[in-house]
């Protein structure tokens, strides 16, 4: 599968993981990129692997909006299906041209106000009897 891109604002980055293997020593860091899926963000949670990847995701901080470059790779454990997004490459974006060059409006911000809730079962609205639908 060809690599695929998404542009976004870092809204966390986790702490580096490192260790030995048979492979020899390895690192890893994972952050959470916030998109725009239509109406609404979305977050995916991305992994950089090596050194040299964890140390290109330092030059970023949380806030900044980046094009991120990545594969998917799934794997099997005890029966179980796991999916990794593996980001390859981390690419700075300006204000103006987030989103396909096309963003006019900024990314929200954890400073951006009040966030109306989910809604609840004490949202619904209670059934009328004049309803005349089947379902």
């Amino acid at each position: 599968m060809p690599g695929l891109e998404i542009e976004g604002r870092i809204v966390s980055k986790l702490a580096v993981q490192s260790g030995t293997s048979a492979r020899g020593e390895w690192a890893r860091q994972d952050f959470v990129l916030e998109y725009k899926d239509g109406n609404f963000p979305g977050n995916v949670c991305f992994s950089v692997w090596g050194q040299d990847k964890v140390a290109e995701l330092e030059k970023y901080k949380v806030g900044d909006l980046v094009s991120v470059s990545f594969n998917i790779r799934g794997r099997e454990y005890n029966g179980r299906w796991y999916n990794d997004l593996r980001a390859w490459k981390i690419s700075p974006l300006s204000q103006e041209n987030g989103q396909n060059g096309n963003h006019t409006e900024p990314y929200p911000t954890e400073n951006a106000g009040p966030v109306a809730p989910d809604p609840g079962t004490n949202d619904i609205p209670p059934d009328s009897s004049d309803d005349d639908l089947p379902f």
